[in-house]
């Protein structure tokens, strides 16, 4: 049962009790039940692809904390954490998975890498995916609150292949993005050239 789900110390100060007030109080209502939702499937996923539950529970509810922050808040962690300029040419699509995990490490307090990294992959994908990234990457498209187009075509192949069920939301999105004339994010190519097109 996840509501009794002990996280271990050195990946979260508190209880999943607390972990979750903290986005109750964080974000919008809409956004809070998608984090539940993403939650329960990355649990899933995780258990039935020998995964860790505890990290897929946490990645699972904080993938999207910084979702509904301002553009001015990204752009300035942005300019004062020096990272990558380019990403100042992107939006809010992009910058709550990459700049998101910076929020997260020095709000939250979590620092694990394997869950930070979840977190930055979860909208891009890309090359290298750690089975955590793929669970966090899938379970966000295939929440059951999900009714767009395939996605329910999506969850019976992430029942059955987790790599299969990356490439079918990879192709599903770059369609979508090029189908609505929408700036591609490089890595989101590169991720379509290794799980779709090889």
């Amino acid at each position: 049962m996840v509501s009794n789900l002990v996280y271990s110390k050195n990946l979260f100060s508190g209880t999943r009790e607390e972990l979750v007030q903290i986005l109750r109080d964080t974000l919008s209502e809409k956004r809070f039940q998608h984090v539940l939702n993403v939650e329960k499937s990355a649990i899933e996923l995780a258990e039935r692809n020998n995964g860790d539950r505890e990290r897929a529970s946490i990645a699972g509810l904080i993938h999207d904390y910084a979702k509904e922050r301002s553009d001015e808040t990204f752009i300035t962690v942005i300019k004062q954490k020096h990272l990558d300029p380019d990403l100042l040419n992107w939006g809010n699509a992009i910058w709550h998975g990459i700049v998101g995990a910076e929020l997260i490490h020095d709000e939250l307090g979590i620092s694990d890498n394997e869950i930070l990294t979840s977190i930055v992959k979860h909208t891009t994908g890309d090359v290298d995916m750690t089975l955590l990234d793929k669970i966090v990457y899938v379970a966000d498209f295939i929440e059951e609150s999900r009714t767009f187009p395939g996605a329910v075509e999506a969850r019976k192949i992430a029942a059955v292949n987790l790599d299969a069920a990356v490439g079918f939301e990879t192709k599903h999105t770059l369609s979508y993005l090029i189908d609505t004339d929408k700036k591609v994010y490089p890595k989101t190519i590169l991720t379509f050239n290794k799980w779709v097109a090889e």
